[in-house]
């Protein structure tokens, strides 16, 4: 299982706007910090503003914060509002399943076994605990932040130093 860019962005926006708190944060010190395109992270901080997980400023001076406390905002909640329903199989959604094996399946009550405690731990995890280590987190941030050196980029290894299952055909 994989989440969606789209998720990470949204917790890395909030995370920075928990590291700043009560501060206002730019969307332009989340692309900066970790190298996002712009548009993609205004779509973010609007439907997290749109939930009430972000209050946003408009105008000059403008930004969001955190719109409740960092220690009762989930990752799961996050999560669940960014990819919604976790349907790793088609047999998860009974209003598309054509699998003719759909409630003696062991396969899908394993999957959903498994989609259950994948949430269940996310569900534990808040944004203050994501931004607990606050004085390292600030400590990387707050030059890429101020545009003093640039994100880094982790790049993936030539295809020859992969091992050959992780190769694409």
């Amino acid at each position: 299982m994989r989440l969606t860019s789209y998720t990470n962005y949204a917790l890395r926006s909030l995370q920075l706007a928990a590291l700043h708190h009560p501060d206002l944060v730019r969307v332009d010190d989340v692309v900066r910090v970790h190298g996002l395109a712009r548009p993609h992270v205004v779509k973010v901080v609007h439907e997290l503003g749109r939930a009430g997980l972000l209050q946003t400023v408009r105008g000059r001076g403008g930004g969001f914060r955190l719109g409740r406390p960092a220690g009762e905002i989930g990752v799961g909640e996050v999560v669940r509002l960014t990819e919604g329903p976790l349907d790793l199989v088609e047999c998860f959604d009974p209003a598309s399943n054509t699998c003719p094996l759909i409630g003696i399946c062991e396969l899908s009550a394993t999957f959903q076994e498994a989609a259950g405690a994948f949430m269940k731990v996310l569900d534990g995890v808040t944004i203050a605990d994501i931004s607990a280590n606050r004085s390292q987190l600030l400590d990387r941030v707050l030059p890429l932040q101020q545009g003093i050196v640039a994100p880094m980029v982790v790049r993936s290894p030539p295809a020859a130093a992969r091992p050959r299952a992780a190769r694409k055909r």
